[in-house]
């Protein structure tokens, strides 16, 4: 059986791909995704196609007991937190699925496994304000210039870890007299975000004379990725004497806040950044 390296990431167009089921049936999986949801159902598929690899398992040829054994080794010998384990089976459950309706399987084999409990809300505490702030604060003085802009966007801005690191100058714009960041979200939906002054100093800050180019960089001048603002955070957290993401394995997901972003004049990140600035 070949590795699974092999097959992922395939082109449709790939002799090699048409004549082999698990390249053809990855190939078509991915194939409904774009962009950044592409990425991720490519690193969950991954996790997948590497451990039947291991135990030298056709994936086509997988069965129910053995996805079952699959669950429990991501809770048992990865230790991924349920709502990990429940997320990379949903994308095993789609590839499964994608393959039924392509007709290389009769019947999907992860129909029935059970999946862990994931809780309705998580149990991920947020920011106090003081604690907000103390981030605010040394991401303002510290001596790398993206780290207020990394933190005003992820905080001030409620925007995910990708489309922080992902936003280019080139997205910057103005819309109806606000000054606006053009974000590109889950799924390829693109929506503009105002920018409140206060983020777009930071966010000017971070450009500096730039001319294009992402907005955030790390210390190689190359677009920040997930990874490198993780860190980043990290040792603002240490600086802030913040004790970040205590009940969550990733600081990324403590600094998420859920808001409308369809009107710009009404739009949240207005209050919040009045509120911060009232409160300092």
């Amino acid at each position: 059986m070949e590795r699974f390296t092999d097959v992922l990431p395939v082109r449709l167009a790939d002799s090699k791909a048409a004549a082999d089921p698990l390249g053809l049936a990855v190939a078509a999986y991915l194939a409904r995704f774009r962009g950044s949801s592409r990425d991720h159902a490519s690193s969950d598929l991954r996790c997948l196609l590497a451990w039947c690899a291991e135990r030298g398992l056709d994936p086509l040829a997988a069965s129910r007991a053995q996805l079952e054994v699959y669950i429990r080794w991501m809770q048992e010998v990865r230790r991924f937190k349920p709502s990990t384990v429940s997320r990379r089976f949903s994308v095993t459950a789609g590839f499964y699925r994608t393959a039924v309706i392509d007709g290389l399987l009769e019947h999907s084999p992860a129909e029935h496994v059970r999946r862990p409990t994931v809780p309705p809300e998580s149990p991920t505490l947020g920011f106090t304000h003081l604690q907000f702030e103390a981030m605010l604060t040394a991401a303002r003085e510290s001596p790398n210039r993206y780290d207020f802009a990394l933190v005003a966007m992820l905080g001030l801005l409620g925007l995910r870890i990708f489309e922080a690191t992902g936003a280019d100058i080139g997205d910057l714009g103005e819309e109806h007299g606000h000054r606006v960041l053009r974000v590109c979200g889950k799924g390829t939906k693109v929506v503009l975000v105002p920018l409140p002054p206060a983020v777009g100093r930071a966010i000017d800050r971070a450009v500096g004379g730039r001319p294009g180019g992402p907005v955030l960089l790390n210390s190689r001048e190359a677009r920040m990725d997930r990874h490198a603002a993780t860190r980043r955070l990290r040792n603002l957290a240490r600086t802030a004497g913040v004790r970040i993401a205590a009940r969550h394995a990733d600081p990324r997901t403590t600094m998420r806040y859920d808001r409308a972003r369809n009107n710009l004049d009404r739009h949240s990140n207005y209050i919040l950044a009045a509120y911060m600035a009232s409160c300092t």
